[in-house]
């Protein structure tokens, strides 16, 4: 190699209606209505997908572009979640971006952490407008992106939030339990960005200026095969950078990394000639880490792409790679068209216990004013829903539900399989009903707190005996309490309407059955009178008898039909007396 030709690769920051099976959701946080852009993609307002936040609009100055001049900002909770319908092993590219814009006229851009399915994302740093990037394997049937507050009186906010599906296929050198973290995603001597429709996946890809010395260089094949896991899209492959000669180098060089260096990397490069090379051409390199061969020859081909990958790999920021020619083999200088580089996630996490999270399921269903709340109830730690607490468990366990003074008013749900449960909390409401008997079988609960409710009927037994737990229940005006009567709650105790509801109905039926016995027997006595003894008839050399029929011999032979029709009595109305 008789020169070096140094490229930087400037890190930009990369900042819920499926289609054929594959989610394709773009929100328009802290808009109304929805809106088509130049890009073809269908923008819609977050009102009907969230309920707590404030919107604002960027000063005028800041604009950046019709999503991005919105936003929505939390001052309450300590985390606020989308959440987004998706298929369950799914695997998606979510996106989200962030447009302070000075919304608030305090120049003051805050710091706060993102989330996604109870998973640390990043650290936002809303300096500038910036949006952050990530593509994994979902483990249910929703996903929750969330934003949290980590610093007194800065309040996190977001203005626009993305969800793509992609083939199963596509960044699958890492498992399943594993998210990448997008640093960059650029393509060499473009002009401007491409996405939708280009890409059909939606991704990003940022123009990246060549480095000096270096050339642009474009293919003018009509279509390339673009058939590699990856699938980049043709528009990206178009065109590509090189040295003048074919004894230069290229050399990448790794600058700002948006996520922390402990964690290793995924790296896609990708490959297509721009010439179509007759028998005496030839161009042939390999990947070169730190000046140590990396990768075999490479070999790209015109009309196709070369995708060659690095995964799991550790580097740090003066970590270099080189893309250099094999001169015994080529002709040509080496060359590339595009690069995508990841961060590789720490493992991801199977979020809360599954009991847990049907029993405050069930808690939301049963009150609107919980339903506020979503994202994983638990994690990532120490963002929990405010109401709860939770352990340190893998798939942390609730120890705690603290609903005092939330206005709750009905009857409480079954939430019975979150036995996990020590402390349970639901004084000064309005609840009604009886006191369910699940509370006191759940096995660690230690203390229960019912007072300064409405509470009626007597307490069970399995609360009473239980010498485990600390139960706290004055305050019910309508709780039976030992030694004495339950008093009334004002409702109609009487159950004489009752009672008078299920007799009155069949004794009228036992009259209507009686009157019509009565009719019926007088009917065939009167036959019987008329046609009383035997009589004998001689027609055409034959004879007959005819009979007076008896009510006897009627029973006997319409007996059960009778039975079956007239005497078939209703279900009771209630089951017990």
């Amino acid at each position: 190699m008789d020169n070096y030709f140094w490229l930087l690769i400037h890190l930009f920051a990369l900042c819920t209606i499926s289609v054929s099976g594959k989610v394709f959701v773009s929100i328009d946080c802290g808009a109304k209505g929805s809106f088509t852009d130049e890009n073809l993609i269908v923008w819609k307002g977050d009102d009907d997908l969230i309920s707590n936040g404030v919107t604002h609009v960027v000063q005028s100055n800041y604009s950046v572009s019709r999503v991005a001049d919105t936003l929505r900002v939390f001052t309450t909770r300590k985390k606020n979640c989308y959440s987004i319908e998706v298929e369950e092993g799914e695997k998606v590219l979510v996106r989200a971006g962030f447009n302070y814009g000075n919304y608030d006229n305090k120049s003051n851009p805050p710091i706060f952490d993102l989330h996604f399915d109870g998973n640390y994302w990043v650290t936002v740093n809303s300096s500038e407008w910036v949006f952050y990037e990530t593509i994994y394997v979902v483990k249910k049937k929703v996903i929750s992106v969330c934003v949290a507050q980590t610093m007194a009186n800065q309040f996190p906010f977001i203005s626009y939030l993305e969800v793509r599906g992609l083939d199963s296929q596509m960044y699958n050198k890492i498992g399943p339990n594993y998210a990448l973290l997008n640093n960059a995603r650029f393509g060499f001597a473009m002009t401007e960005n491409i996405r939708f429709p280009a890409d059909p996946y939606d991704r990003i890809w940022a123009p990246q200026a060549p480095g000096a010395g270096l050339l642009n260089v474009s293919n003018d094949k009509t279509i390339i095969n673009v058939d590699v896991p990856d699938e980049p899209p043709q528009a990206v492959l178009k065109n590509a950078i090189a040295p003048p000669y074919s004894n230069q180098s290229i050399i990448l060089s790794l600058g700002t990394m948006w996520y922390p260096i402990r964690y290793p990397v995924y790296i896609n490069w990708y490959f297509s000639d721009v010439q179509e090379r007759n028998s005496t051409q030839s161009r042939v390199f390999r990947v070169l880490k730190d000046n140590v061969p990396f990768s075999l020859p490479i070999v790209p081909i015109f009309g196709n792409v070369t995708e060659y990958y690095i995964s799991n790999i550790t580097v740090n920021l003066n970590t270099i790679f080189t893309l250099d020619p094999i001169a015994t083999f080529t002709t040509l200088p080496p060359l590339i068209n595009a690069v995508e580089l990841f961060s590789i996630s720490d493992p991801l996490t199977d979020g809360t216990n599954g009991n847990d999270v049907e029993g405050l399921a069930s808690l939301q269903n049963a009150f609107a004013v919980l339903q506020e709340w979503s994202g994983d109830p638990c994690l990532p730690a120490p963002h929990s829903w405010e109401w709860i607490e939770c352990n340190n468990d893998p798939a942390p366990r609730v120890t705690t539900i603290n609903l005092s003074s939330f206005n709750l008013s009905g009857s409480l749900p079954d939430f019975s399989k979150m036995d996990a449960l020590q402390i349970i909390d639901l004084h000064n409401n309005s609840l009604t009903g009886r006191i369910p008997n699940f509370l006191g079988n759940l096995p660690n609960l230690k203390q229960l707190n019912l007072a300064d409710n409405q509470f009626s009927g007597s307490i069970p037994k399995s609360i009473s005996k239980n010498s485990q737990l600390n139960l706290t229940d004055t305050g019910n005006a309508f709780l039976c309490i030992k030694g004495k009567s339950c008093p009334s709650n004002g409702k109609n105790t009487n159950k004489l309407p009752i009672i008078l509801g299920i007799t009155i109905p069949v004794l009228l039926i036992l009259c209507a059955i009686v009157s019509v016995l009565i009719v019926r027997h007088r009917r065939k006595a009167d036959v019987s009178q008329q046609h009383s003894g035997n009589t004998s008839r001689r027609s055409n050399g034959l004879s007959s008898v005819v009979r007076g029929t008896t009510a006897t011999d009627n029973f006997d032979h319409k007996g059960a039909n009778d039975k079956e029709r007239f005497y078939r009595s209703p279900s009771p109305l209630l089951a017990d007396g």
